[in-house]
């Protein structure tokens, strides 16, 4: 009689296979709200349309040009785009929680939403030729206000040659009071400028081209490879950081390049969509509630789940409303918000 396999190998098959199944998922999800929208389109023709723009098949068009312009011009980079924003927030969620060993971080512990949106506002202030130099000023803008945020907590947070955790936290939550407060007062003084900015802050793939996804798509990449050729050494993070040191885990390195990491990609997410809430919590404890906290896997089974979890709240954005769209971050909230609720009660018995 067969011995039954160890625990640990089943462990290891059933991420394996759910992460084989999330791959699956995200295609046809990715295909599905490319037919979705204001123009109902096949999803057979759909299909016939992006498998026609593979090299090596050749396929006879049934359908009209204005079709294939609609899916390949307008709807898929919005897809491709939506994609990444959740996997990179997902990502970045995931890494913070397990640098700072709490369950209730996200990418915008350490001030990247605060800057980003201080740098975003800025740009909408901008006299009218700022914004004709042949290239996105809200963004450039959004995404080093984003870096420069980010970079003065470090600085204020590095004692010496270390970077006490705590501190860290502590100087990212003052800087963003303090970022938040000068966005506040910026919003009050834009004028007839509030709605433009009012929306951005709140998120939209709306304006979605194939140039922004072209600009991100290097940023968000380098970062996901720099995490996940860490993710074993986010493990032994998980233990102590002197237990880490003494099995060989240079700690303060690890925390520079893990941060410069995950804030690279967060940067870039925020930068071209505006900032998006609640995907960096909300995505890494499901994942960790089904498959575990094996960053080995978690990491990627959270890039694909952010990445479907994102594409799927944007479908319901501009389909529930339409022709009027949501923002982006008010379903993730809408998701987000209870989630978080129960998390706090549930940390909340543990403490106490």
């Amino acid at each position: 009689m067969n011995a039954a396999p160890p625990v640990h190998l089943l462990h290891w098959r059933g991420r394996v296979y759910g992460i084989a199944g999330l791959i699956i998922l995200l295609a046809v999800v990715a295909a599905l709200a490319t037919t979705v929208g204001s123009v109902q389109i096949p999803f057979l023709t759909t299909g016939s349309i992006l498998l026609s723009r593979l090299p090596l098949i050749e396929i006879v068009p049934k359908w009209a040009s204005t079709l294939e312009t609609i899916i390949i011009d307008i709807r898929l980079p919005r897809v491709i785009l939506a994609g990444l924003v959740g996997a990179a927030l997902a990502a970045a969620g995931a890494t913070y929680q397990g640098l700072f060993r709490n369950p209730l971080a996200d990418p915008y512990l350490i001030g990247v939403a605060q800057g980003a949106a201080l740098g975003a506002v800025i740009g909408f202030l901008l006299p009218p030729g700022w914004h004709a130099l042949g290239f996105g000023i809200i963004p450039l803008l959004a995404f080093t206000g984003a870096l420069i945020s980010t970079t003065v907590v470090y600085m204020l947070a590095r004692v010496g040659k270390t970077l006490p955790v705590t501190t860290l936290i502590l100087a990212g939550v003052a800087l963003g009071a303090l970022l938040s407060s000068i966005v506040s007062y910026l919003i009050i003084s834009s004028g007839e400028k509030i709605h433009g900015i009012m929306f951005w802050l709140m998120g939209s793939f709306s304006l979605s081209q194939w140039s922004e996804v072209i600009m991100v798509l290097p940023y968000i990449l380098t970062g996901l490879v720099v995490l996940l050729l860490y993710a074993r050494s986010l493990n032994l993070m998980q233990l102590d950081e002197e237990q880490a040191q003494q099995l060989g885990i240079n700690v303060e390195r690890l925390k520079l390049v893990l941060l410069g990491a995950a804030t690279l990609i967060t940067a870039a997410a925020v930068s071209f969509v505006g900032v998006i809430g609640f995907v960096g919590i909300l995505i890494p404890h499901a994942v960790r509630l089904i498959w575990g906290a094996d960053y080995r896997f978690l990491l990627p089974l959270s890039v694909l789940t952010g990445a479907i979890f994102l594409i799927l709240a944007d479908i319901i954005a501009r389909t529930v409303l339409a022709p009027t769209e949501i923002p982006i971050g008010v379903i993730t909230a809408i998701c987000g918000a209870p989630f978080f609720l129960y998390l706090l009660r549930r940390r909340r018995r543990v403490i106490f």
